[in-house]
């Protein structure tokens, strides 16, 4: 299968790069919050079949280095589904990963507060999803050499893993809320009476990217944590109309804070 043998040689690019066993996915406006010791960079175009984004505020470029004392893969910005690309293209990356041999997934975005009570600049651990985008890239032909034909998702956001960046926030004093995330396809943002039924919905968070790449993770049988920075109130909460440049503008803000919870994170986590 051409894909699969695409996914073959990005792994092997990836390989060239090191032997990491934890990535990170850096979102919108997150790119360079995490600089790496000693580290090796490639653009996505470098890498054979990797998608290029195309969204202001996602990089798109790999980089493998050091941070404490482990090694780490930095994926800086990530491609969307409404860019174009088929759900398949989206977690190409992912795939590419999981073929290299990476076991633990955290993932970041930007996201708009659908709870009450969440408010622009909370760091929230996604602790379940619900995908309303209407596509699901492990769709079509199993890909076996990755994983199961109908893979469960019941700890689809890894406990363990939220319960050390829970206990990892407490001792530097950064806040963690916990919430519901769910993804719709874009790029239009939702309209009020959307969020309403969200809300209804048990939906604490809302974006446009995240659930695919999570689907693709737990079907290799990667552990993931998700990290959502909330950028803006949902629509219908604020009065006030939404931008891009507000989601840049608060990442940007709580790039330093988020630096420091993976900074002290990443070495703790399960070898």
């Amino acid at each position: 299968m051409e894909y699969l043998s695409r996914l073959k040689e990005a792994a092997q690019a990836i390989r060239e790069l090191g032997s990491p066993k934890i990535a990170v996915v850096l979102g919108s406006g997150l790119s360079h919050i995490l600089p790496l010791a000693r580290e090796r960079t490639r653009r996505f175009a470098e890498i054979p079949g990797f998608p290029v984004p195309t969204v202001e505020g996602h990089a798109g470029e790999v980089a493998v280095g050091t941070l404490g004392d482990r090694e780490v893969l930095v994926q800086r910005g990530r491609i969307h589904y409404y860019e174009g690309y088929d759900p398949a293209e989206v977690v190409f990356p992912v795939r590419a990963y999981a073929l290299a041999g990476v076991k633990i997934l955290i993932l970041t975005n930007a996201a708009g507060g659908i709870r009450f009570g969440f408010f622009p600049g909370d760091l929230v651990l996604i602790s379940d999803h619900i995908n309303f985008s209407g596509v699901n890239p492990l769709r079509g032909p199993n890909l076996a050499e990755l994983g199961p034909r109908f893979p469960d998702l019941s700890a689809a956001y890894d406990p363990e893993l939220r319960r050390l960046a829970r206990q990892v926030g407490a001792e530097l004093g950064i806040a963690l809320k916990e919430g519901v995330y769910l993804m719709a396809s874009g790029p239009s943002y939702e309209t009020p009476a959307e969020i309403r039924a969200f809300r209804a919905w048990g939906a604490d968070l809302v974006g446009m990217s995240t659930v695919p790449e999570v689907l693709a993770a737990r079907h290799a049988g990667m552990r993931v944590l998700g990290i959502s920075v909330v950028t803006n109130f949902a629509a219908g909460v604020a009065p006030h109309p939404l931008s891009h440049e507000e989601v840049l503008a608060v990442t940007q803000a709580k790039a330093a804070e988020l630096r420091r919870l993976l900074s002290a994170l990443i070495p703790r986590l399960p070898a």
